[in-house]
């Protein structure tokens, strides 16, 4: 079913899609920067969250919306990766036991609460505070809802960011994969691994046997996104090993490169950060990317005006 829910003036309302038996995915549009995908799976007595949302209006919009469907607490929330619009809002579900790989809560940390940076538009956080992770594992962990299991699982190498993980209900045959899919949006590759993301999601995602698959930003969908990212990835790694033999910079690299069938997607000033973390990959950077020379470099390729953030 799809229930139509909390409105955001600029660009509509979130969507809640039960997914599954008892599995929704809050889905917030459009998706963009900060504009996060969750989920929460509804047992007799309690409910586990898959995510928050970045912002207190966003997390307590969202918390709303299980709320209209069960009265059950929260008694666990799963972050599938340290980002703030994934981990911001975790503060404000009381009560709950925060679950995430050790690296998440660690960079959790290193990040610290949300501020303005001035590469983005300014933002009106609200009354989050930092919770990272209080309940970590290295490899994976098994969550139960009443009788039935959700596996979270560390996806083995760096792809997203170093701590990505998978949040799989073998009996739904739902996945939720955080930010290793994005639909409709341009991927974000910075923190993480061009390289490895195409492994991941070729010899992990693609082999979980999912008939719906909920990415971390966009609608809900089957298998087939998984080529079309991997399709995306291959065309930077592509684009950078042209731009690596030109001796030319990741952001003069993107200012020639032609998008193509990708120029459409959300947020396509990321082609600049995704070039930062392919010359890495492709061995002619250094892996430990200086991250704000390259968020600055993705303003300068949006000619110098902020990135745009409705979160």
């Amino acid at each position: 079913m799809s229930i139509s829910g909390y409105e955001h003036p600029e660009l509509g309302p979130a969507e809640l899609v039960e997914v599954g038996d008892g599995v929704f995915a809050y889905i917030q549009p459009d998706g963009s920067w900060y504009i996060n995908n969750t989920g929460f799976v509804v047992g007799r007595s309690s409910v586990i969250s898959i995510d928050a949302c970045s912002t207190e209006r966003r997390t307590r919009a969202y918390l709303d919306r299980i709320a209209s469907v069960t009265p059950s607490p929260v008694t666990m929330l799963v972050n599938t990766h340290h980002h703030g619009d994934h981990t911001y809002g975790n503060s404000l579900f009381s009560g709950a036991t925060v679950i995430g790989h050790e690296n998440c809560r660690a960079e959790l940390i290193a990040a610290g609460t949300p501020r303005d940076t001035g590469i983005w538009d300014p933002v009106d956080w609200g009354a989050v505070t930092l919770a990272p992770p209080t309940l970590t594992f290295t490899d994976r962990v098994r969550l139960w809802s009443d009788d039935r299991p959700l596996d979270v699982s560390y996806v083995g190498q760096a792809a997203h960011t170093n701590n990505d993980s998978l949040v799989w209900l073998p009996e739904q045959e739902v996945l939720f994969c955080g930010d290793l899919l994005f639909n409709g949006g341009t991927p974000f590759l910075l923190m993480g691994s061009v390289r490895g993301t195409i492994d991941v999601l070729t010899n992990v995602v693609a082999r979980i046997p999912a008939a719906t698959i909920v990415p971390g930003h966009g609608a809900p969908c089957d298998y087939r996104l998984i080529g079309t990212i991997i399709g995306y990835l291959e065309f930077v790694l592509a684009t950078a090993g042209r731009g690596i033999e030109a001796g030319l910079s990741p952001l003069e690299l993107a200012r020639e490169a032609d998008l193509g069938e990708y120029a459409g997607w959300l947020d396509s000033e990321r082609i600049v950060g995704n070039l930062y973390r392919a010359y890495a990959d492709l061995g002619a950077a250094k892996q430990d990317i200086d991250v704000i020379a390259a968020l600055s470099d993705m303003v300068a390729y949006n000619h110098g005006r902020p990135l745009s953030c409705f979160a």
